[in-house]
């Protein structure tokens, strides 16, 4: 390697001027602690992407991009995390003894010396954004952390000796099954996954993580482990560890990479021991127009519409995973900017949002829904969040408190936005409560959206094209990469179908006119786009696939 003047190969390039040069030497004798590189990417003149461009040319090391090259997890482990850190820098792969090794500043060569020293090996240099190195190291590190913390506690499992006075420091990191649980929870965190899934079997437990609603295996330990690491659960959640008969719920709170996580836990008996299932409870899964409350302009517009309402019920419809609770809190923080007072009942509370208050349900004490809804109306409330509408009571106190005067948001369990109506109705809502105090409802889905590291254009067959219609010659699908774990997908998005209520919907509701007759005049009057025309928009555009589409016509057909 030779040492490059970078400024001069900057200049060649056209990047930068000479007194922009100048500016940058000036800057970098006032702080020696930076590159000159870095200094000219601080005072805006360059990008780091322009640097990186001229300096692959000039050393003749290929430009990469991390999110589309093929990591190999053995080669990432041949460098030790603290190295990789000081350096910014990551192995990608091994090949005859030779490791290729990405950097975001190969003019440092007292790193890249430091490396080869380390390793033991020869080094090919590739170059690529720092910010994308760094979020590699995150992600494959907490892989390898998980995976030796596996090994190591299998490896050790024949002499391991269960003491459960080991597991109760939470402090305490040095006990194989402590490091276990720990590199489990981070590599759940980095991957994006909602749930973790404890499972034991007949001559093993199985590991296995919710990515993008999928669950996908990860690592499988050996049988003797898995009592301790149940144990280790428990405790952490504080849960009875002597009771194994029974269902247990709890939670506990942790920080992983930085970040405070919540997380609920529930242990179940099963034929072969006790499984456990976390989940995280605040998501850190980006969200699409997540300004927008994950909705496209139109809804957003309709959305915006109801929360303006003086006083009224809103509800989000959707079964189980369908992000209602996410959209919740994403509505209530924007309400609560108001000079307003926002009490919520939540079974659980999965988030704390600034200037609301947030009570959280005990049935074993008492408080349910009903009775925590009831003393919220005498806390002298504007807004009311009901975590979820279970039953007739719930539903009759909300309506009632939405008439006599209050906002009210709640989550229901319906299929679509219209049968909402006919779902309180059911629970013994009279007719005319639901016209008077019903704003609108917003039924909510979430679909995977395809991998953008390995998609593809496909021809439509016949049977596609009547579904998507005739005009629809391609769309795309994932191939399936290390990126989205050979499934195709990376992300979710989702889908809305908003109604809102209006003076004739109120006048057919109290006057009980059937709900085919209600929906058609919603489906003229507001231009209604159901779920179902959304996703298939969707798959125009190439963000999802027909696969999707069809779990959304189960509930839409």
């Amino acid at each position: 390697m030779k040492n490059i003047p970078i400024g001069e190969v900057l200049k060649e390039y056209g990047y930068i001027s000479e007194e922009q040069l100048q500016t940058a030497l000036a800057e970098q004798k006032k702080d020696r602690s930076k590159r000159l590189g870095q200094h000219l990417i601080d005072l805006g003149f360059i990008s780091e992407k322009q640097m990186l461009k001229a300096l692959s040319d000039k050393l003749n090391e290929p430009l990469v991009d991390m999110n589309n090259v093929e990591i190999e997890v053995d080669a990432v482990a041949k460098i030790p995390k603290t190295l990789a850190l000081k350096y910014d820098l990551i192995a990608i792969s091994e090949n005859n003894g030779r490791l290729t090794v990405v950097t975001s500043d190969p003019l440092n060569f007292y790193g890249i010396e430091d490396v080869r020293l380390v390793t033991g090996m020869n080094l090919a240099i590739c170059l690529s954004e720092k910010k994308e190195i760094l979020r590699a190291i995150d992600y494959y590190y907490a892989e390898i952390k998980a995976r030796e913390a596996a090994s190591v506690a299998n490896e050790n499992v024949v002499s391991f000796e269960f003491d459960e006075s080991e597991l109760f420091n939470s402090e305490e990191d040095d006990t194989p099954v402590v490091k276990l649980f720990s590199s489990l929870l981070t590599r759940g965190y980095n991957a994006n996954a909602s749930d973790i899934h404890i499972e034991p079997f007949e001559d093993k437990t199985m590991v296995r993580m919710r990515i993008d609603g999928m669950i996908i295996d990860y690592v499988q330990l050996a049988k003797n482990l898995h009592q301790s690491l149940i144990v280790r659960i428990k405790i952490m959640a504080n849960m009875d560890i002597a009771e194994k008969r029974v269902p247990q719920d709890g939670h506990f709170v942790t920080t992983l990479e930085g970040t405070k996580m919540n997380l609920r836990v529930s242990v179940i008996p099963t034929v072969y021991g006790e499984k456990a299932v976390l989940r995280f409870l605040n998501s850190n899964t980006p969200i699409l127009n997540d300004t927008q409350y994950g909705m496209n302009l139109e809804n957003y517009q309709k959305m915006r519409k109801m929360m303006e309402m003086p006083h009224g019920i809103i509800y989000l419809t959707g079964p189980t995973g369908s992000g209602k609770t996410t959209t919740l809190y994403m509505i209530l923080e924007t309400l609560a900017k108001r000079q307003v007072n926002i009490s919520t009942i939540e079974d659980p509370v999965e988030k704390n949002i600034e200037r609301v208050n947030q009570m959280q349900i005990n049935n074993a004490a008492g408080l349910t829904f009903e009775k925590g809804l009831r003393a919220l109306l005498r806390q002298d409330p504007d807004i009311i969040m009901v975590g979820e509408t279970r039953d007739g009571e719930t539903a009759s106190i909300s309506v009632r408190a939405a008439i006599t005067g209050h906002l009210v948001l709640s989550s229901l369990h319906t299929n679509d936005a219209i049968s909402t109506i006919v779902r309180l109705q059911d629970m013994g809502v009279e007719p005319y409560m639901v016209a008077n105090s019903l704003i609108g409802s917003v039924s909510q889905r979430l679909v995977r959206t395809i991998c953008p590291h390995c998609k593809e254009k496909i021809r439509t067959t016949a049977l596609e094209r009547e579904e998507l219609g005739e005009d629809v010659e391609y769309m795309y699908r994932g191939a399936g990469c290390h990126q989205c774990n050979q499934t195709g997908y990376k992300g979710r998005t989702a889908v809305h179908e908003i109604i809102l209520i209006d003076k004739e919907m109120r006048r057919m509701i109290s006057s009980h006119k059937d709900i085919d007759d209600i929906y058609a005049y919603v489906k003229k009057s507001q231009n209604l786009r159901t779920l179902r025309e959304e996703t298939i928009q969707l798959v125009k555009d190439g963000l999802t696939t027909i696969d999707e589409l069809r779990k959304i016509s189960v509930y839409s057909d």
